[in-house]
Formats: C-alpha cells, sequence, structure tokens
C-alpha cells in the first residue's frame, strides 16, 4: 500500500462507500507477506516514500521471483540489485516490463517512471573499472525519480578531466563519488563545489588497495568538509541517501 492508496481508502471510508471492517483488515494485511523464505515489507513505500528493494546476491531466480511478484501483486515498483545474468533472464521471461541495467546488475520493474525531482544527482566515477559500482548508484536514483548525471572516468590521475565538468557538478543537488585505488577523487570534487559528496570506495586496485579498505580509510580521512562515505562498493546505499538529499533539496526550492 502506497502513501496515496491509503489516503484514498481512508476518503471513502469517510464517504461512507467502505465499510470499517474493510479498512483495517486493509491494514492488518499490509505490513509484511510471509512467503516462508522471506517475510516481504510490503509497508516500507507508505513508510519511507520507497518499497522495499531486493538484494538479488545469495537468493535463488525462484526466490527472487517470487519477492518480486508479491511486491508488484501489491503495487510496488521493483528494484533487484546484486542479480545474475540467470536471475535477469528469468525475470525478464516472468514480468513482461522487467529492464536488466547489466552494467549495474540491477533489474527495475514498474509499470510507468516516476516524474523526476527538480534538481539533479551527479554520479561520478574515478576509472572506468568502477563504473559498476557508479552504475549501480545511477541505476537506483534514476529509479527512485531523479534526473541523473553520468560522468565516468574522471579520477585524479589526469585531473584535467574532472575540471573540464565542473560546471555541471555545481548545478547537481547532491554529488555520488565512486572510486578504487587510494580513493582521492571525492576529497578533490567536495573542493570545488557547495554541494554534499556522497563517496563510494570500491574494491577496484592492485593488492594493497585490501579490496577497497585502502580508499575506504582515505574516504574517511577526507579533508574535503561534507564528505559522507557508505561501505565498500554499496552504490546502491549511495543512490538512495543522495534521492533522500535531493528530495528535500527540491522541497525546499518550492
Amino acid at each position: 500500500m502506497t502513501e496515496g492508496e491509503a489516503k484514498k481508502l481512508l476518503r471513502e471510508y469517510q464517504r461512507g462507500n467502505v465499510e470499517e471492517a474493510a479498512v483495517v483488515r486493509a491494514f492488518q494485511r499490509e505490513p509484511f507477506s510471509d512467503l516462508g523464505f522471506a517475510k516481504v515489507d510490503t509497508h516500507r513505500e507508505f513508510r519511507k516514500g520507497f518499497p522495499e528493494v531486493i538484494f538479488g546476491s545469495g537468493k535463488t531466480p525462484k526466490q527472487v521471483i517470487a519477492i518480486a511478484g508479491e511486491l508488484l501483486d501489491s503495487g510496488q515498483r521493483v528494484l533487484v540489485t546484486r542479480v545474475g545474468d540467470e536471475h535477469a533472464r528469468l525475470l525478464k521471461r516472468k514480468f513482461k516490463k522487467a529492464v536488466h541495467h547489466e552494467a549495474a546488475k540491477c533489474v527495475s520493474i514498474e509499470k510507468r517512471k516516476l516524474k523526476n525531482r527538480e534538481g539533479s544527482i551527479a554520479v561520478l566515477s574515478a576509472g572506468t573499472s568502477d563504473m559498476p559500482v557508479a552504475e549501480e548508484a545511477a541505476v537506483t536514483a534514476d529509479f527512485m525519480g531523479n534526473r541523473v548525471e553520468r560522468i565516468y572516468d574522471v579520477g585524479v590521475a589526469g585531473l584535467h578531466r574532472l575540471l573540464g565538468r565542473v560546471e555541471e557538478l555545481q548545478k547537481a543537488h547532491v554529488i555520488i563519488v565512486a572510486a578504487g585505488m587510494e580513493g582521492a577523487l571525492p576529497s578533490v570534487v567536495a573542493g570545488l563545489v557547495d554541494r554534499p559528496v556522497i563517496a563510494v570506495p570500491t574494491s577496484v586496485g592492485y593488492g594493497a588497495s585490501f579490496g577497497g579498505v585502502a580508499a575506504l580509510l582515505g574516504m574517511l580521512n577526507s579533508c574535503g568538509s561534507g564528505v559522507t562515505v557508505v561501505n565498500i562498493d554499496n552504490g546502491f546505499g549511495a543512490g538512495y541517501a543522495a534521492s533522500q538529499i535531493n528530495a528535500l533539496a527540491g522541497s525546499n526550492e518550492t
């Protein structure tokens, strides 16, 4: 149940078109659906403004399809992250509107795309190897109703590539920066703009990068003001947080 559907149900009750018992039953069955292997939070969009997202890794294709079907049956939109090719193939076979975002390893299913909020979210990657994590962030932010600007392969090894895009960065409400190796790019970006910067350390790098730990520690110790850091390779978390910030920024402008 969405907030809009809840309000419509209550209005119908006020008008006498729906019995009190029917309203009570509707709210009683909404909090979650028990599938045995998963308890699907069908109430999350009502509470948070966005439905539960399915983390595909570790789940079988059959489990992912069942959870997606339950969300769709309750009127939710569906985003599945960290899917393999088999997950994506079977989801597309089962649901006609399923879209496989191959680079991001995500599948989205929606009857209609959300209207974009005011403002935009810029998503940067330091290198081409960081793009899968950046794409997960970009797909998430786009799915949540934001206009996304992708600016890829602008790492500090060739700073002129970034400096040529500063005007675009300054126009964005929020900036997501995905970087591996030493993770320096978010600090540089934060020094160029007056926008919140969400740093995403990636597991890209040679042995001493320790699977992204070096980038994570570098970002946590950033000298750039306004840098917030999510977990290693957590593009989804960055995209979700950026969307929440952009929603607040948009509401303050109206």
